[in-house]
């Protein structure tokens, strides 16, 4: 398994120590006259400069294989196996 890094501040998750999405309510329309409420997930949101931590090229191991989170040139992200 590869040695994992770590950013100031930014932890590494595993799937038994995932951080849990917020929720929101949201009402989703069903065939009845009231709508129901429902909780949906809420995805987490982090700066990728603050995911890169100044570096121009990030390695994300999931499931078993390395994934390459790049910035290009021009100020793009690319995300290559």
């Amino acid at each position: 398994m590869a040695k994992h890094t770590q950013a100031p501040g930014i932890g590494i998750h595993t799937p038994d120590r995932m951080p849990k999405c917020d929720e929101q309510e949201r009402r989703v329309p069903q065939n009845s006259s009231a709508p129901e409420i429902t909780r949906v997930p809420v995805a987490q949101r982090i700066l990728s400069i603050a995911l890169l931590n100044g570096a121009r090229e990030l390695v994300i191991e999931h499931a078993g294989e390395e994934y390459r989170l790049r910035l290009t040139s021009k100020g793009k992200l690319i995300l290559t196996k």
